[in-house]
């Protein structure tokens, strides 16, 4: 008999005088749904929080909808960040007044240093008040290496390349706990400046072939040896994680059980410089897909691709050879349904990207500060690009798991 069925006849039986009351059973709990999230600079996350409540005037569809999820209801305003960048700017520029000598005799240097503590005071409130505005999550919990910034804990702010930056991780994560039930555990394994032909070069991908100079030089057995160390390292740090999910997810019941739910890929900057790598990333990211899923026993593993796009248009995208590969791979007849691709020039901070191509973004600071953080090869290190992005990767997840339902 179903455990359902067993309450419904319990509420149904009429009790003898004296018996105890039926209790309904507890709901059967669910499996942990782990995605893994892997690649370069993009996914370890260079967006400053500042440039995350861009999302609050955003006039993109559906990006206010968003906003709701990142933060909490009427928490914060959007002029509370121009405020907080303006008393940092303030702050910086005194700062640097008197650390260059710029401000002279005991007096005045006495009220520059009474006025730039309170003007840190200043920052630092506003700065809490940003920070305490973000959302954390109740059901999705992650554990993440982002170049030497590691952390765990319940999703939010933070878990990008510092704890004031993030990377697709958090609308990522968002989006998937807006359409599913289950508990979820990001796993993020991400370093900068690595290629997935040398650095995440998967095993079935075979040796890795040295360069006539590489092949000449001192370093010969060294590089050979290092082929796939990150590819390497992203499994330890999964296999880490999996040998103690309650220390990971709080809600993880052992009875239930976890499954490898999905993976996310976000990576190819360094592969476009040499046609060696951007010539083989196709061959690449499908020897990657196959040693991943079978590592993972899981032989259909749901699989989404963020194409590079920070060559911002698409008609400089469509030329971009790693761009190509990336589609091409996921659209090999042998992944038919099981793997997406989503493009990330449409998310791009055309503004930001409009200020740093003018100059103007090192003039009006607060400005800048408001929607970029970083340069074109970091997406303008955008939050609004981050937490978009996230989305729609989350969103492809999601089809491709009912797609195999």
């Amino acid at each position: 008999m179903s455990r359902t069925l067993l309450v419904s006849t319990c509420v149904a039986l009429l009790l003898p005088l004296g018996a105890e009351p039926c209790r309904a059973a507890e709901p059967a709990k669910k499996k942990l749904q782990i995605y893994i999230m892997a690649g370069q600079s993009n996914m370890v996350g260079h967006a400053q929080f500042p440039t995350i409540p861009a999302l609050l005037t955003a006039e993109e569809p559906g990006v206010k909808e968003l906003a709701r999820l990142v933060f909490k209801d009427g928490a914060i305003a959007p002029e509370d960040t121009k405020d907080m960048i303006e008393v940092r700017v303030n702050r910086d520029a005194l700062d640097g007044d008197l650390r260059g000598k710029k401000i002279v005799g005991d007096d005045k240097i006495a009220a520059a240093q009474a006025e730039l503590k309170d003007l840190q005071a200043k920052v630092d409130a506003r700065t809490k008040k940003i920070k305490d505005a973000f959302s954390v999550s109740k059901r999705v919990y992650i554990t993440s290496i982002a170049d030497g910034h590691k952390r765990s804990g319940p999703l939010t702010l933070g878990y990008g390349a510092s704890p004031e930056k993030i990377g697709p991780e958090l609308g990522f994560g968002l989006s998937l706990e807006q359409k599913t039930d289950a508990p979820i555990l990001l796993i993020k394994t991400s370093w900068g400046g690595k290629s997935l032909h040398y650095d995440f070069r998967p095993p079935s991908a075979g040796p890795y072939e040295l360069s006539k100079a590489q092949a000449d030089g001192k370093d010969a057995t060294k590089i050979k040896e290092n082929a796939g160390l990150n590819y390497r390292m992203m499994n330890e740090a999964v296999r880490d994680v999996l040998k103690d999910l309650k220390k990971h997810h709080p809600d993880y019941d052992a009875a239930a059980g976890y499954e490898i739910a999905g993976f996310v890929w976000f990576q190819g900057f360094n592969d476009q410089f040499d046609p060696a790598f951007h010539g083989n990333y196709k061959a690449n990211m499908i020897a990657f897909v196959k040693d991943v899923r079978k590592e993972y026993e899981a032989p259909n593993l749901p699989f989404v691709i963020g194409v590079l796009g920070t060559s911002a248009t698409k008609e400089e995208v469509d030329k971009n050879p790693v761009s190509l590969g990336q589609r091409a791979a996921a659209e090999a007849p042998e992944f038919k349904g099981t793997i997406a691709s989503v493009e990330s020039y449409p998310f791009y901070a055309l503004d930001a990207l409009a200020m740093w191509k003018d100059g103007t973004w090192s003039k009006k600071p607060v400005e800048f500060s408001q929607i970029g953080s970083d340069r074109p090869y970091h997406y303008m290190g955008s939050g609004k690009f981050f937490v978009r992005l996230g989305d729609a990767l989350g969103t492809a997840m999601v089809d491709l798991r009912k797609k195999q339902k």
